[in-house]
């Protein structure tokens, strides 16, 4: 049989033989190539790993250390938790079971409105284990779609996941389910289960096996809460038994870091139910450190000569028509209020009102770029099931800012701006950056393709600038605009999207937007949008979580307290708490009316990063005793010494260690 050339990753040429598939290719390259291999990608497409290559294909190998290889684990490790249940529950109904981050989730449907209980959840997992240890091979085949109706008659959401695709209505979730048009694919495990799946899966599920089912939740049917309630089960899969304990450790300290319960022990915020769902009350000492951050945006954005401006919370539906976000964001604005004047929305964004700004006056070359910023408050509508926290709410505050720009000056803005991200999420304790250029989505966008290109490409650009390594997420974009959204890894290695950049072409255009040229005449500007926090409330719910509720001194409500050991010591305990409020740091004082430890202890669970200590020696020699959150009790420390030492590292915080 002759051979056929495949290149690989690296540029490289293999030759294979004719028929070989894609395992064969990763055995040619090395046996234990081929032992980690659970699929592979041909020409960019996901397969399997029993997919024949043919001449001239680019192949690569896809192995389970790495993400792709994760998230194929997980998603077969989901059709595991598919086959178990309905072996377990005679009668269930299994509706989507995607991959996510970390982990997996399968919806059910039981038969008598069951639910799953803790028990069954180990029941469950024992069944899974049989499977996996039985070895059943991923058998891929293609159904038309009646072929496809007839063999999931008893699997009503099955079946209208197949019609909506037959007939064209189709979300991204259902193509991910079968594929598209006509043409079902399907993966069968035994005789007496098979599952909707695109693909592509592991060779057996002896490949599985390091995974564990984490908890159930209700779940509507389409996330539609007027559809059917059904019964999720979320697991997680890892490529080792490592790896799955190393992640379960790191849920258990995020357990520890949930902002929602450190917000409440710390005094910071609450959500009362009188206020109604995603909508947050901040309390004092919240609202200093929310103050410490708003103020410090506002700092850098003076430093870098933006123009403040300030815009009403809610506007005409006629300016949400212009702009399109009644075309392509409805679902997430709040209903209309009728008026004596016109309907009225609350705005979801800021951008069409600086809009507006901008087209004010007629405007010069001259002028631009134009950078404009906004502290501003929208208002989204995010269904009851979705909200969690600070981090998915209602109403939210955006450090917003639209630059205006002529298209030469577009690139080496976004540059700019990729700086200025950087350097505010590293003052805040983020070092560790991911970056992803979100493209078009021909289905929901406006704009021609010349104007994506460009946008696409200053984007890109950008990023090659800074010679920082990226990835292109397809059709992930606004519907108005490509955008770099930028990752952080907190402190426990969790993944966070916070800052946004995004080149828009199409707002500009909607509205009209020109400015006189140095040729007098008329341009359109290009439009950049940036959130540096992305919101402040969630970028202060996953700062709360990094630093699990111990912010460093310059961001902390309270950075010292003083403690009198007796009554006796209390005037000069008073006298130190006002030189160091004269001295601009946020204290207060303790009263000796209970014991000193159980003061001191009180002191470290507020988590503030110094309590001071005064008793007859301090009196005497105008010291302190310093207990430095999570450092060494230094005794008879100069008054004037301490002040000098909060001060510098004060100073040193709020200047990101530069």
């Amino acid at each position: 049989m002759a051979d056929i050339s495949v290149t690989l990753p690296d540029g490289s040429g293999r030759l294979v033989a004719d028929g070989s598939t894609v395992l064969d290719v990763a055995a040619s390259i090395g046996s234990r190539l081929a032992q980690a291999a659970i699929a592979g990608t041909i020409n960019g497409t996901d397969v399997d790993v029993s997919t024949v290559v043919k001449d001239g294909d680019v192949v690569a190998i896809v192995t389970t250390n790495s993400d792709q290889g994760r998230h194929i684990l997980r998603h077969s490790t989901a059709h595991v938790l598919a086959q178990a249940v309905v072996q377990l529950f005679p009668g269930a109904h299994y509706t989507i079971g995607p991959a996510i981050d970390d982990g997996f989730y399968y919806d059910f449907a039981l038969p008598n409105s069951q639910t799953f209980s803790d028990d069954d959840l180990r029941v469950i997992d024992k069944r899974m284990r049989e499977i996996v240890a039985a070895g059943q091979p991923f058998e891929r085949s293609e159904l038309s779609a009646d072929e496809a109706l007839l063999v999931f008659a008893d699997q009503p959401y099955k079946c209208e996941i197949i019609e909506r695709v037959r007939s064209g209505v189709a979300d991204g979730s259902d193509a991910a389910e079968v594929g598209a048009a006509e043409t079902i694919s399907v993966y069968r495990n035994t005789d007496s289960f098979l599952d909707l799946c695109l693909g592509p899966h592991v060779r057996t599920t002896s490949q599985l096996g390091h995974f564990a089912l984490m908890k159930v939740a209700g779940a509507y049917w389409r996330g539609n809460e007027k559809g059917p309630m059904l019964q999720r089960i979320y697991g997680t899969a890892w490529e080792n038994a490592a790896a799955l304990k190393e992640h379960l450790v790191r849920l258990e300290e995020a357990a520890k870091r949930d902002h929602r319960k450190l917000a409440v022990e710390l005094d910071l915020l609450s959500f009362p139910q009188e206020l109604g769902g995603g909508l947050a009350v901040w309390h004092p000492r919240g609202a200093i450190v929310r103050k410490l951050m708003e103020d410090y945006s506002r700092q850098r954005h003076l430093d870098g000569d933006y123009q403040f401006v300030y815009t009403p919370h809610l506007a005409n539906a006629q300016l949400f028509e212009t702009s399109g976000h009644l075309d392509f964001y409805a679902d997430g604005m709040y209903p209309p209020m009728e008026m004596d004047n016109g309907v009225y929305y609350p705005k979801p964004m800021n951008c069409p009102m600086h809009c507006l700004i901008f087209d004010g006056r007629q405007r010069s070359y001259r002028e631009l770029p134009m950078r404009l910023f906004e502290l501003g408050t929208v208002y989204r509508y995010e269904r009851a099931g979705t909200l969690h926290g600070l981090l998915r709410i209602r109403g939210f505050t955006q450090d917003d800012s639209h630059i205006f720009c002529t298209e030469d000056q577009m690139a080496d803005e976004i540059t700019s701006l990729l700086d200025f991200v950087m350097s505010v999420l590293r003052r805040f304790g983020f070092y560790d950056f991911e970056f992803n250029l979100s493209t078009r989505n021909p289905v929901k966008s406006v704009g021609s393709d010349d104007i994506w290109e460009k946008a696409t490409a200053a984007l890109a650009e950008a990023l090659h600038r800074h010679g920082v390594e990226y990835k292109v997420k397809e059709g992930d974009a606004a519907f108005y605009g490509p955008k770099i959204d930028l990752d952080v890894r907190d402190a426990i290695g969790r993944k966070w999207q916070l800052s946004t950049i995004q080149c828009d072409f199409n707002l500009p255009e909607r509205f009209g937007l020109e400015y006189v040229g140095s040729d007098s005449a008329r341009h359109r500007p290009i439009m950049l949008h940036r959130a540096l926090f992305g919101s402040v409330e969630r970028f202060f719910g996953v700062l709360l979580e990094h630093y699990a509720g111990a912010f460093p001194a310059w961001l902390s409500p309270v950075q010292a307290r003083v403690l009198p050991v007796a009554s006796a010591h209390e005037d000069y305990a008073r006298t130190v708490l006002n030189r160091l409020k004269k001295s601009g740091f946020r204290a207060d004082m303790t009263a000796a009316d209970e014991q000193l430890g159980k003061r001191i202890r009180n002191s470290k669970l507020e988590k503030i990063p110094y309590v001071l200590v005064v008793g007859d020696d301090d009196v005497a020699n105008d010291t302190v005793g310093v207990n430095p959150r999570g450092g060494e009790v230094e005794r008879d420390v100069a008054v004037e010494a301490f002040i000098q030492r909060l001060d510098a590292e004060v100073l040193d915080g709020q200047s990101g260690g530069e």
